[in-house]
């Protein structure tokens, strides 16, 4: 009994009319398909594009376009899944409420739970990340903020013990101290924490004005650095075209991915939308194919403006116009990445609240995180749960440490989305209403994914012949990028032989594929922290969220 209780599912019709029953103080639906794409480029092009590219290309060299390419793949597939789901299942709570009509509770709590640490861990990344882009733009003004309340405690502790000089070492020595401790904190970072919350709370259609004209700006930039990058350009940078062999280029994938993992964020405002089933699909492709695009662009410019042994930094593009000195486009860059991160936050802080809203309407969190605000209609508790889950770790916790938690936190997600398509039943004909409904092409991958994994064991085994012997052969050495991808391989080949008897759609299939390639990216180290936050979040779940759950009730 307890076993079949854990794989209780909600049904569609179900997961919409949680959304209707509130209909009388629900939240405004104002967003069009322009505002959702909008929002999904305000979530994607920010720490990725202005930070992250930056070791992305120090690790991958020039080719780290292959890596961009391939994690734009991924997310095509997964976005025309979320597409599909968003399409039948029109309401807040993105892949959780998703899991929940396919998977069942225990896994949309997991997938829920996860995807809190996407949205708030991320935001915690991109607000240090701002920081130091605006305090790159207080400098250029003439306005020096001491260097203790420029840095986390984390960095500048370490720093310190490891007598390694800089802005960390300086912090620690010139800090105040009061009763032992020492007064370290980014105060730019808290700040815009504080003012994202503020801005949320008060209201969607606020926040969309706000977020559309940053994308504008954001855009207008980057278009900027295009055309004055181009001229200092040298196709020289680009060789080695791929340093370190393609493990470096995938090395990269923490950096990468991160760039879009926001697409996702934009499913959770089905219930601000106009009309959800239409509009949400297309927000989400077109978002991500024109984020791909710039992405690609900016890569190639920075990689041949400057060897990609310069770019390990968290201000790349400022730093390649420095290396030219072109001085008055560190003005510009600094201006565009504090606009672009702004974006990011918006659209996350907007994303987890609504994420709290969806599993406490299903009895798996207390009833106040469902709360709507009778005057701004938006989940106000909710939100300054979110604000204070962000802005308390800023205090103490490292930026590194969160990048790699979040991507592998977001891909995990996308690889329940993909494979909980695969569990929905078939739409076999339009019915009326359905006209203008995203619906996922039907290809059928019985055939298709045998051949295809065939053909990959061949070709990999051609082209490196000591791969599979490597595979079976774990040592301590190598048992870190061994052992994910063993695991890779084994997912491929069951799936291709159950797209045999179950007749799979191929989409889905690729995408759940795609991702879980990516996954093998990540170092066993991710993998330990993220089964760590996910075994507090069963702890909570079996302590509250099981016995209190709407679907125990019945």
């Amino acid at each position: 009994m307890l076993f079949k209780n854990l794989f209780r599912k909600k049904s569609a019709t179900a997961a919409i009319g949680d959304g209707e029953d509130i209909h009388g103080h629900g939240l405004h639906k104002v967003l069009t398909v322009r505002d959702l794409t909008f929002f999904g480029i305000a979530a994607i092009i920010g720490g990725g594009t202005f930070s992250a590219i930056g070791n992305a290309c120090f690790h991958g060299g020039p080719a780290v376009i292959l890596l961009y390419i391939i994690c734009a793949v991924a997310c095509g597939f997964t976005a025309m899944c979320y597409a599909e789901f968003a399409s039948r299942v029109p309401v807040s709570g993105s892949a959780y409420t998703y899991a929940y009509v396919s998977f069942g509770e225990l896994f949309a709590w997991i997938i829920g739970w996860a995807l809190l640490m996407e949205y708030s861990i991320g935001n915690i990344y991109i607000a240090f990340s701002w920081s130091g882009y605006f305090t790159n733009l207080l400098e250029l003004g003439g306005l020096h903020l001491p260097q203790w309340l420029t840095i986390n405690y984390s960095e500048a502790h370490t720093a310190f013990l490891g007598n390694v000089q800089g802005e960390g070492f300086s912090a620690w020595t010139n800090s105040p101290i009061i009763g032992g401790l020492h007064i370290i904190f980014d105060l730019p970072a808290v700040i815009i924490n504080a003012l994202i919350t503020v801005l949320v709370y008060v209201g969607t259609k606020e926040s969309r004005n706000f977020s559309n004209i940053m994308v504008v700006i954001k855009l207008l930039i980057i278009a900027l650095v295009v055309l004055v990058g181009v001229f200092y350009v040298d196709i020289n940078n680009w060789h080695p075209f791929m340093p370190h062999g393609f493990g470096g280029v995938m090395g990269a994938v923490s950096g990468v991915f991160f760039a879009y993992i926001g697409f996702d964020a934009v499913s959770t405002l089905a219930e601000e939308s106009k009309n959800p089933q239409r509009d949400l699909p297309r927000g989400m492709i077109y978002s991500l194919i024109i984020c791909t695009i710039v992405f690609i662009v900016l890569c190639l410019i920075l990689t041949g403006m400057a060897s990609y042994q310069d770019l390990g930094v968290s201000d790349p593009l400022a730093v390649i116009f420095k290396l030219k000195g072109v001085k008055w486009m560190l003005f510009i860059v600094s201006i565009g990445a504090v606009v672009a991160m702004t974006s990011v936050l918006l659209v996350f802080q907007m994303g987890q609240p609504r994420i709290w809203m969806s599993m406490s309407r299903d009895g798996l969190l207390p009833k106040r995180f469902a709360s709507i605000h009778p005057k701004y209609k938006t989940p106000g508790f909710s939100t300054i749960i979110t604000g204070l889950v962000v802005g308390i770790p800023i205090f103490f916790t490292n930026e590194n440490f969160v990048l790699d938690f979040t991507s592998i936190g977001t891909l995990f997600a996308f690889v329940l989305v993909c494979g909980g398509v695969l569990m929905l039943p078939r739409r076999e004909a339009k019915v009326a209403g359905e006209e203008k409904r995203f619906r996922l092409p039907y290809i059928n991958g019985k055939f298709i994914m045998p051949i295809l994994f065939t053909a990959t064991v061949v070709s990999v085994q051609l082209g490196l012949p000591d791969f599979f012997r490597g595979l079976i052969h774990i040592t301590s050495e190598n048992a870190s990028s061994t052992i994910p991808m063993l695991i890779f391989f084994f997912v491929y080949g069951v799936v291709s032989i159950l797209s045999i008897f179950k007749n799979f759609s191929l989409i889905p299939v690729l995408g759940l594929l795609s991702c879980c390639y990516l996954l093998t990216g990540m170092t066993l180290n991710n993998w330990a922290w993220f089964s760590s936050w996910l075994a507090i979040g069963l702890i909570v779940y079996f302590s509250y969220g099981y016995r209190k759950s709407k679907l125990a009730k019945k």
